[in-house]
């Protein structure tokens, strides 16, 4: 070729992107505390007006350390964290990992009996959450293991005249705690520091346990998912590697919350182990989403298709200045080709010269594991995978992998391969499994399809699975609260095709039973008890009788087809 190399496959899409990384050694807060040690004045993350240097965030992380280490946390020990994105949250996890333990993340919103079953599973010896979500861990708490709960509040996160602010709007709406509640606050847990002088650090590897997530995996139970310091710090690696243009100081929003492993992945852990600046958001609203873009000059924004589709129709965004961006992206649910069009117009009527970026993965995998280039699109493409990351499509549920263009089930191996579903040894065999190829395959449930130039596209989901805003909501667990209430016969959950409503439910009653609207309100009340709060139906409907499949099962897609023409004949209705 007279001189001239052929490029690979890979450096034909990825440029300058490595194939391969050489990656660290240590744990999730040895990978932060090297960074703070290189940067101790740059600022590690901003929280409602306030920021925070890495060398005030490393204090902190060894004071929480200490505190820890003095009620009694030890190597391996389970701590639950119950938290927004908020500086405590932050000190507590990386605390956590400093003392050897494993971080349990939660959703806070969730309901008690989601709560208790995540202190069980895990067997959770102590809980961190906000003073607003005491009393939902103090109905469950005589349930569990838990010995010590930590009880934080933003307003302890504030400057003085942002908390004098807070205090007069969110602070009144919080139920009060009772003085004797057998609880620690967060200032007293954090004086508890000074009775530690030594072995609060434990020395931990790359392949030891670190964090559970929480997901429905391929069956839609939902199981702990354990990750290790490799998985996290990995995959921090995998994201700059895949963003060239990322710098030092360049800030990330993190309106993803931590307990979801974009959020604690890339817009967190991602950004502190690379030299990166978060922008907490505690409570996600477009709106405040917007504001903050602007606020910071963000130089990257992560979200769902929801969130973008939200920003198009915020008058708050009319004129802004969007030019600071260099990277913008989407997951947690598949970004349909016209929004991707109608939001990279948006960007580029904003001053950006970026466009949205797909990404997809798995919990099973902390989360992203595949992203479009930044340099190449392909319609309907989630991209191509991370560096050491593998994908290949097989057969569903065997090894038979499948010519280019053939539609099968995606499957994933590299560097943030989970360890395994806690306590679910059957799941987990049935998941992870090792090829002659000597690599572990992640069985995602999902399907797909490659082209010859290794672009991957994302065709659905095998498992029947409704996502919202990014979380997985499981039909089968909705219908089982549902059918449990007394005047429930029988029931079907199904997601409708709307960017803010996506569940409804249909129910039958027990015959007797008045289909009024003070039943349906008994058993909203009913389900907002149970259920989180993005996981809620926005509608029950009562039938006479379900329609069935040949074998006597309730056909949802029955209803899921007979909704979708509804929303269909109401639109049509709408333009005429």
């Amino acid at each position: 070729m007279d001189g001239i190399t052929a490029k690979t496959p890979w450096e034909a899409q990825m440029g300058d992107i490595p194939m391969h990384l050489e990656y660290f050694e240590g744990s999730m807060i040895d990978k932060v505390a090297q960074i703070a040690e290189q940067y101790p004045d740059n600022v590690a993350f901003d929280f409602m007006g306030r920021s925070t240097t890495y060398r005030q965030m490393l204090r902190e992380v060894e004071r929480c350390a200490k505190a820890l280490k003095t009620i009694g946390i030890r190597e391996n020990d389970r701590v639950t964290i119950a938290m927004p994105n908020c500086p405590q949250a932050i000190f507590m996890f990386y605390a956590v990992n400093m003392v050897g333990a494993v971080a349990n993340m939660i959703h806070p919103l969730s309901a008690e009996k989601e709560i208790e079953f995540y202190l069980n599973e895990s067997e959770s010896i102590t809980a961190i959450t906000l003073d607003q979500f005491y009393h939902k861990f103090e109905n469950i708490r005589a349930n569990t293991g838990v010995v010590n709960i930590i009880i934080a509040s933003v307003k302890d996160a504030l400057s003085r005249p942002v908390r004098a602010g807070y205090m007069l709007t969110e602070g009144r709406k919080i139920r009060k705690i009772p003085k004797d509640a057998p609880v620690i606050r967060w200032k007293e847990f954090m004086r508890l520091s000074r009775h530690c002088f030594y072995n609060y650090r434990v020395a931990r590897k790359s392949d030891d346990p670190a964090v559970i997530l929480y997901s429905g995996g391929t069956t839609g139970t939902t199981k702990g998912i354990v990750l290790t310091n490799r998985n996290f710090n990995a995959l921090g690696q995998q994201v700059v590697a895949a963003n060239p243009m990322f710098r030092i100081g360049d800030k990330m929003l993190a309106a993803m919350p931590l307990f979801h492993g974009f959020g604690l992945g890339v817009c967190i852990h991602t950004m502190l182990s690379q030299g990166g600046r978060c922008i907490l958001v505690p409570r996600f609203t477009a709106q405040s989403y917007a504001k903050l873009i602007t606020k910071y000059r963000c130089n990257f924004i992560a979200g769902v298709p929801t969130l973008y589709e939200a920003l198009l129709r915020l008058p708050s965004m009319d004129g802004a200045d969007l030019s600071c961006l260099k990277g913008v992206f989407s997951g947690g649910d598949s970004l349909s080709i016209e929004l991707k069009k109608k939001f990279d117009r948006f960007l580029y009527e904003h001053n950006a010269v970026v466009q949205v970026r797909e990404g997809y993965g798995t919990t099973e995998t902390v989360t992203a594991c595949c992203l479009t280039p930044p340099n190449r699109y392909k319609e309907g493409s989630i991209g191509i995978p991370f560096s050491d990351t593998y994908i290949k499509i097989v057969e569903p549920g065997t090894e038979r992998e499948l010519p280019y263009g053939e539609e099968g089930e995606i499957l994933l191996a590299g560097p943030t391969v989970m360890v395994e579903y806690m306590k679910h040894p059957d799941e987990t065999a049935q998941t992870l499994r090792r090829h002659a190829d000597g690599l572990t395959w992640v069985y995602t449930g999902d399907l797909g399809t490659m082209d010859d130039e290794g672009f991957i596209y994302f065709r659905g989901r095998a498992k029947r699975m409704i996502i919202s805003s990014g979380y997985n909501i499981y039909p089968g667990q909705l219908e089982n609260i549902l059918d449990a209430h007394e005047k429930v016969q029988m029931s079907c959950v199904i997601g409708v095709p709307d960017p803010y409503r996506m569940v409804k439910a249909f129910v039958k009653l027990v015959p007797g039973t008045p289909k009024t609207d003070e039943t349906r309100e008994e058993l909203l009340a009913y389900c907002r008890k149970n259920i989180a709060k993005y996981a809620m139906p926005y509608d029950i409907e009562f039938r006479d009788d379900m329609p069935k499949t040949l074998v006597g099962k309730v056909a949802y897609r029955v209803l899921e087809e007979e909704e979708l023409a509804k929303i269909a004949a109401a639109e049509k209705g709408a333009e005429d």
